[in-house]
């Protein structure tokens, strides 16, 4: 009896432990989180308080030196090499991960996937150095100066679509086979299948994706820094050079004192509400997803 108790028991306990160690790592995250934007806000405060944040957007232009920080041109470079790279990489992404799981042979499904993840442990700065001498050259060829807005944006939709494929293709092998079986019951053509049966069901990792996808385009600094161009402008067309926020401070943090210094931690801390905000879109997206 006893040893049947210690039996039925012992899972429980398991349990137990395991919940307690969740949440030490969940409580370890949020610290990590809340200290890196304590540290943000006090490196950033000196400037904030001496300007305020409406300088930030109301500037004319970026010139720390000179008391000019507007940073509306590097936040407008972050989002629209994002959004440009996103809307190129999910259909590219979505589409490949549907081939390889309900088109491709076998054989051709697993050296493609193979192709992906090789292209997703690539370092940041080998992309950026193959867009600098092969990609921007490429580009000038149509319209100087080649370092441009389409080039980061190419650049960065190689660099994402790995991940938004991979995980499409996860959430795609996570579909119940009753839901296939069901479909082909019916009569239900492939297409047809995958279209309405498919993507509804794996609707949550698809977005999961893309939320993945978007965080690491927003956030990258090398690549776009060696092709993007670095002028600081709100580019007018896809052949406009431009620079990030994420770049910005990379290029002038080495060098940066005082109010210049302070103001490139305010330049991270914008990328930290943007990056805020995109989680609690997706946030708000699950929940509709699972509740409604």
């Amino acid at each position: 009896m006893k040893f049947l108790k210690s039996k039925i028991l012992s899972p429980s306990q398991s349990d137990i432990v395991l919940l307690w160690i969740l949440r030490l790592l969940a409580l370890i995250t949020s610290i990590i989180v809340i200290l890196i934007t304590g540290f943000l806000l006090l490196e950033a405060l000196p400037i904030l308080r001496q300007v305020g944040w409406l300088r930030f957007v109301s500037d004319r232009s970026w010139h720390p030196d000179e008391g000019l920080y507007n940073l509306m041109p590097m936040l407008w470079g972050s989002l629209l090499v994002t959004l440009g790279s996103v809307l190129l990489a999910a259909p590219l992404g979505i589409g490949s991960a549907i081939f390889c799981q309900y088109y491709a042979p076998p054989l051709v499904g697993g050296f493609y996937r193979q192709l992906i993840e090789l292209l997703a442990g690539i370092p940041s700065v080998v992309y950026g150095f193959w867009g600098l001498v092969v990609l921007v050259p490429l580009i000038a060829k149509l319209q100087p100066p080649g370092a441009s807005l389409l080039a980061g944006i190419a650049i960065l939709t190689l660099m994402i679509l790995p991940t938004i494929a991979l995980t499409a293709q996860a959430s795609f092998s996570e579909v119940p086979t009753e839901y296939l079986q069901g479909a082909a019951a019916l009569g239900i053509s492939r297409w047809a299948t995958i279209r309405s049966v498919v993507l509804t069901a794996a609707k949550s990792g698809i977005f999961t994706g893309l939320i993945l996808g978007t965080g690491r385009a927003i956030g990258e600094t090398m690549a776009v820094l060696m092709v993007c161009g670095n002028v600081v402008q709100i580019p007018t067309s896809l052949f406009d050079p431009l620079r990030t926020l994420t770049a910005n401070i990379a290029l002038e943090m080495a060098y940066a004192t005082g109010n210049h210094r302070s103001a490139l931690f305010v330049s991270g801390l914008l990328l930290m509400v943007v990056i805020a905000a995109l989680v609690g879109v997706a946030e708000v997206i699950s929940r509709k997803n699972i509740y409604g």
